[in-house]
């Protein structure tokens, strides 16, 4: 499969897309703002304290932007401008800040529609500008997409290597590259990663699922039958039950915005990931719906435990409406499916949060995948992004580019490793553009 953008990816949307986009920024800051959901995993651990008022709207805000900057800039804006599709980096983590941030419930939809503004008409005029310019480093960017599809088809391999050893992730290994090969001979349109992918996660996950029963019947063998009793006054389950009724009590909002967010994933001008924007981009609907699939997994422990502890959920709920968007062929099944399926998460979080209760092996499974996620994309996003360096400088790009990310490196990671390369491939354009202006670079001819 050809894994190569066009040249000049653009963000001009339609009139219904602008206006999606604009309506769902401003009802997830609403959303922030009440303290009923976040996008970013990780300040949801700090809603509990807002919420109940033992930590200040400012300082909550503090923290979000803190964990959500390096992302919105170095990723989520580069990542928009290269494929021409947006992500939830871009829209969701600055409504989460915005949302916090607005002292009035009513200033917060103002504050989100206003960014959904900027987004839909401020993106495609700067796109503009930047393929105009002499070193065009956002069509040099496009050179990411090889090694994120193909890089990120391996997480299933390094978790199941990391959660039941060498033999096992050799074993998934050596079948991904077979299926790999296999797809690009047989099936050459179909994204080559896609089956592989499938099949690691069905590996780790059986191989979970018997561990955990093997377990399980040994306990029962050991214990003579008796099962383990949870206490009624178990402050955890309190907390978790009590975090459960509040965001059942906003069920029609979580339905609207579920409903907004499949929306948009069904209209192709949104992807959920790095590997599923360029799949989108290409138009490969299905493999982006297959990809941001697998990638629940990883994450509905994370989400059902952190909405359970702190009252709040995830913006994209289990992120289920990402592959289903894509899926469905129009907007107006999508908002009746989007609601469908936030309700049912909202519904059954507390049973889900039970039911991972008894599974320990899977909930480990999901860290793990969450973990290979993380390493096979900062490796691939960082070779991508030297690959870009290299297209619009050569030598001198890849030492600009290079050099940027490890001094962030050496200075602590003022800006996070995921973001850091994209970043760094912006700043080094610009860095060449102006090395051209002053007659001291001369750009390569594509």
């Amino acid at each position: 499969m050809n894994t190569t953008l066009a040249a000049g990816a653009n963000l001009d949307f339609s009139l219904a897309q602008q206006l999606t986009v604009i309506a769902l920024c401003a009802l997830t800051a609403f959303i922030s703002h009440m303290a009923l959901a976040v996008f970013n995993d990780g300040v949801r651990p700090f809603m509990l304290d807002f919420i109940q008022g033992r930590s200040t709207r400012s300082a909550t805000t503090a923290v979000s932007f803190g964990l959500s900057a390096g992302f919105i800039f170095g990723l989520g804006a580069p990542m928009a401008l290269s494929t021409g599709v947006l992500n939830p980096w871009l829209l969701f983590l600055p409504t989460d800040i915005l949302g916090l941030l607005a002292p009035k419930k009513w200033i917060a939809p103002i504050l989100g529609g206003a960014w959904g503004a900027v987004v839909v008409f401020g993106l495609n005029g700067a796109n503009n500008v930047a393929h105009d310019l002499p070193v065009d480093f956002l069509t040099a960017m496009q050179q990411m997409s090889t090694p994120i599809l193909f890089l990120f088809t391996l997480f299933p391999v390094l978790a199941i290597t990391k959660q039941f050893g060498r033999k096992w992730g050799g074993v998934a290994g050596v079948l991904e590259l077979a299926l790999v090969v296999m797809t690009m001979k047989i099936w050459p349109n179909m994204f080559a990663g896609a089956l592989a992918m499938a099949v690691g996660v069905l590996m780790l996950i059986g191989l979970a699922v018997a561990k955990d029963v093997r377990e399980r019947k040994a306990a029962r063998a050991e214990g003579g039958g008796v099962e383990e009793v949870v206490l009624a006054d178990d402050p955890m389950a309190s907390l978790f039950s009590a975090s459960a009724a509040r965001l059942r009590t906003f069920l029609p909002l979580f339905m609207v915005l579920g409903a907004g967010v499949c929306v948009l994933a069904q209209m192709h001008i949104f992807g959920g990931g790095e590997a599923t924007s360029f799949l989108i981009a290409k138009g490969h609907y299905s493999e982006a719906a297959q990809v941001d699939f697998y990638r629940v997994f990883g994450f509905i422990p994370l989400i059902a435990t952190t909405a359970l502890a702190s009252g709040a959920y995830g913006i994209a709920g289990f992120t289920l409406v990402y592959p289903i968007g894509y899926l469905l062929p129009n907007p107006f099944l999508a908002a009746i499916v989007g609601a469908a399926v936030f309700a049912v998460e909202v519904l059954a979080l507390s049973y889900i949060g039970k039911f991972l209760g008894k599974l320990p092996s899977v909930r480990d499974s999901s860290e793990h995948l969450r973990s290979a996620i993380t390493d096979t994309l900062q490796l691939a996003i960082l070779f991508g992004s030297l690959m870009a360096a290299n297209a619009m400088g050569a030598g001198l790009g890849i030492l600009v580019v290079g050099g940027l990310y490890l001094l962030n490196e050496a200075m602590g990671r003022p800006v996070v490793r995921m973001a850091a390369a994209p970043a760094a491939v912006i700043v080094g354009g610009i860095l060449l553009n102006l090395l051209y202006w002053l007659d001291l670079f001369t750009p390569i001819k594509s």
